[in-house]
């Protein structure tokens, strides 16, 4: 695969301009099926509006949510991460409820970073990456958070849980909901799947505490559905902090400049990671690009390495790839980093700090 440009999904989801009557016309069947999931997705959000299902509260635990409207590409795993570790530093015994997207297993499991780590089919990408980056952090993985939020309490007295990908996940009272959206996209066409890339319509933003704003560096795509969000909002900047090579050393972030690489990932949006490359230096001479959360297959695998002998060239991944890989596998990972450029007073609210918090 190359790099010229946006996906076909990213073309229809965040188209640029208006689109031709022809596409419209060739789009429209997509229309009658948005609108009946559209419907249950209203049905169902209703029911808990008008009280007649209840979340479950789990006393003496704070729950924090951070999810979204669009679906994969937001930059929320770097938001949980960037949240766990600032309420560990700041005293808390802290907890990650994920449901473990595109592992093989239905088993709940628990583990830490110090911990000996689940197989990625068992736990899946996100839980591993979060727990290899905030040791500190116990992973809950499994589709009942309810059970897994009292679990954390009353087996293990945690005080605080993160609510992963949280937003749509209603069963459970939360104290915040914080939702992650990427300035460079907004909310694509406003359009609910498979018409549009939104999960629920632009009015369930009326439900969240926090907008996490992630800023873009390019330019900021129209956001008309955010106008009428009362929520107060935080804006921050993700950015590369280091290089990690093969052996797993550190190395600056211009450790790569000037040399060709070949860009592996299995992303919704892998446009991003591919402009992170360019702008610390690398040269990107091939990319092999694949759907998020791919399976890469050891033919697959043997073909990358093949390309970048081709072209003379690294292989660079990011961080939730780089679990899926296979020990021995050698591939550069770029780390990404966050921070809060505004509204860090409606941060510490949300998360329950009092006083100044410390490197924020």
């Amino acid at each position: 695969m190359t790099t010229g440009g946006p996906t076909a999904l990213e073309r229809i989801f965040y188209p640029p301009a208006p689109e031709p009557w022809p596409r419209r016309a060739l789009l429209s069947p997509l229309t009658l099926v948005s609108w009946t999931y559209s419907a249950a997705v209203r049905l169902r959000g209703a029911l808990y509006d008008s009280g007649l299902k209840r979340a479950e509260r789990v006393e003496g635990l704070r729950v924090i949510s951070i999810g979204n409207l669009n679906v994969g590409g937001t930059g929320k795993t770097p938001a949980v991460l960037h949240l766990a570790e600032l309420l560990i530093r700041e005293g808390r015994k802290v907890g990650i409820l994920t449901r473990g997207y595109g592992r093989e297993s239905q088993e709940p499991l628990t583990f830490t970073g110090t911990d000996p780590l689940p197989a990625v089919t068992d736990a899946g990408d996100e839980p591993l990456l979060l727990a290899r980056r905030c040791p500190g952090a116990r992973l809950f993985v499994g589709a009942d958070r309810v059970a897994a939020a009292f679990r954390a309490r009353d087996d293990f007295g945690l005080d605080t849980v993160l609510l992963d990908d949280g937003f749509q996940h209603r069963r459970l009272h939360r104290d915040e909901d914080l939702v992650v959206v990427d300035e460079a996209v907004g909310l694509g066409n406003g359009q609910l799947l498979p018409r549009g890339p939104l999960r629920e319509p632009p009015s369930a933003l009326r439900r969240a505490t926090l907008l996490w704003l992630r800023a873009a560096s390019g330019g900021t795509a129209p956001n008309p559905w955010l106008e009428g969000a009362t929520a107060p909002r935080v804006r921050t900047r993700y950015g590369p902090t280091g290089w990690w090579d093969p052996s797993g050393a550190e190395h600056a972030t211009k450790a790569l400049e000037g040399k060709p690489v070949l860009a592996l990932a299995g992303l919704a949006r892998p446009g991003g990671f591919l402009k992170t490359v360019t702008t610390l230096g690398a040269e990107v001479r091939d990319a092999a690009l694949f759907p998020d959360h791919h399976r890469f297959t050891a033919d697959e695998l043997r073909q990358v390495e093949a390309r970048a002998r081709q072209h003379g060239a690294l292989v660079v991944t990011t961080e939730k790839d780089a679990v899926r890989l296979p020990a021995g596998f050698e591939a550069w990972v770029v780390r990404l980093g966050v921070e809060v450029l505004e509204g860090e007073a409606h941060l510490k609210r949300a998360l329950g700090l009092r006083g100044e918090t410390r490197d924020l």
